[in-house]
């Protein structure tokens, strides 16, 4: 079968869980040809890939949202636009129930050519007007006509773009790409397959209620808009695919029919961990680490003043964050100044590493995420026996606390509270047989539940639910 991977803002262009669990299924499904469908923020990522890419990819399709700041238009065009079509634009800018379909029709029955000659048309202008009055028109008309054109763009331009024809449409998360999995289950007939891996709607309202760049009145516009795209995917896929029971009950509390959700975990091989390199025996330093991307989700800010209280008790700790730090600059130059504000002189941040030579010298791992779904990161450091302290997020707690008879690996701790993550790590540097306890205990757990043969197993399964 040919399937059509769709992924948005990660594989191949950004290295971290979703790529490297996209990669992984592609190399172990040589009996499949796939296209990926990439969608991106900047062109340009062009061409410039964090993995090797599989010889079972047969297509790579790259498109980036900032592309259409260079289409031109021309003002004045007319269109012949249904009030079933109007309706459903005016919905999709108040946050109303849309009918995805005629959106669809709309932007694929060939009438619009030039996305940006509808932009600058009066019809757009008297939908815009219109939604204005309806519920906006204390705020100025202007602002208003620009926030709604930002957030809808990019929308059209993906819409009007299609998707190549595959067997198979697997999405890697709703949002936009969500919904051009949708789309293609549209057009073509085709099944479509959506993994939700973090939940991507509630993500997107927590980036919108704490950003500057979006005015306080437009807000819940934002969040609105993206929980209409995160309906139309779990109304179109097929099969809705969650990595935990946490994160199955959020999808259904968002929207999705609880009978199309069904819990794949991620799973691991163990034996790639077997034989990496451990501590000195003569290091005295107590090694904290933690592996992840630099980005705002990620909140290393409360995982760096975590660790300056952990110095004030455990003069010999060492923090290691591993990871690439060029995926957001700017907020990697404020983690540094918050270092240099702390004179914290035994934190490190490794760059792009290969994991593997540092997780084995590892004594604890952090995770200070504000939202995963299931961590790769906790089921390798798992591999390697390490204990845990994580934020409780996704499936973080059932990993760490289990619901099995392995025993608890590791702490939870609330989100964005450094003293309570300090406090766990503290008990952790100073109770050298509670960390090896726990490190077992969570070893035991990923070699007899969250296994990479059983992951590949259920897609293998899953995608041939669907052969024709």
């Amino acid at each position: 079968m040919r399937i059509c991977i769709i992924a948005e803002g990660s594989y191949p262009h950004v290295a971290g869980g979703v790529s490297t669990w996209t990669q992984s299924l592609i190399e172990n499904m040589k009996e499949h040809e796939f296209i990926i469908y990439a969608i991106g923020a900047e062109s340009k990522s062009r061409g410039t890939y964090k993995y090797e890419i599989p010889s079972n990819v047969v297509s790579m399709e790259e498109i980036f949202l900032d592309e259409f700041l260079n289409l031109k238009g021309v003002y004045g065009k007319k269109f012949k636009i249904s009030d079933l079509v109007k309706d459903n634009i005016k919905s999709l800018i108040l946050g109303n129930n849309v009918d995805f379909n005629i959106l669809f029709d709309f932007l694929q029955d060939g009438q619009v050519d030039n996305i940006m000659d509808f932009f600058m048309s009066k019809d757009i202008f008297n939908i815009i007007k219109e939604a204005y009055h309806i519920k906006y028109s204390l705020i100025p008309f202007n602002n208003f006509f620009w926030a709604v054109r930002a957030m809808i763009i990019p929308l059209f331009f993906l819409i009007k773009r299609n998707v190549p024809k595959a067997h198979i449409y697997h999405s890697v998360s709703t949002g936009y790409g969500g919904i051009m999995g949708a789309l293609g289950n549209y057009i073509y007939n085709t099944p479509f397959i959506l993994t939700e891996h973090g939940i991507y709607t509630r993500e997107r309202e927590e980036e919108i209620i704490k950003s500057n760049w979006i005015e306080g009145y437009f807000k819940d516009m934002w969040i609105k808009f993206f929980y209409n795209l995160s309906h139309c995917a779990y109304n179109k896929a097929n099969r809705v695919i969650s990595l935990s029971e946490k994160n199955k009950h959020m999808q259904v509390e968002i929207g999705c029919p609880m009978e199309k959700i069904h819990v794949i975990p991620n799973g691991i091989d163990v034996s790639k961990f077997s034989h990496i390199p451990g501590k000195d025996t003569n290091h005295k330093h107590i090694n904290i680490g933690a592996v992840l991307r630099l980005v705002p989700i990620k909140d290393v800010k409360t995982m760096i003043r975590a660790f300056y209280m952990v110095k004030e008790e455990i003069k010999n700790a060492k923090f290691y964050i591993m990871g690439p730090t060029d995926e957001d600059k700017e907020y990697y130059k404020e983690c540094v100044n918050l270092v240099k504000n702390l004179n914290l002189e035994d934190l490190i941040f490794t760059g792009r590493i290969n994991i593997k030579e540092y997780l084995g010298k590892m004594d604890i791992l952090v995770l200070s995420s504000i939202s995963e779904s299931q961590p790769l990161a906790i089921l390798e450091g798992f591999a390697c026996r390490k204990p845990f302290v994580s934020t409780d997020v996704g499936s973080c707690k059932e990993l760490i606390y289990g619901e099995d008879h392995y025993g608890q690996a590791g702490f939870v701790v609330p989100l964005m509270n450094y003293e309570r993550l300090s406090k766990e790590i503290i008990k952790l540097c100073k109770n050298k047989d509670l960390r090896l306890r726990m490190g077992t205990n969570g070893y035991d757990r990923v070699v007899n539940l969250y296994t990479f043969h059983k992951f590949i197993k259920e897609y293998k399964d899953l995608y041939n639910s669907f052969r024709m």
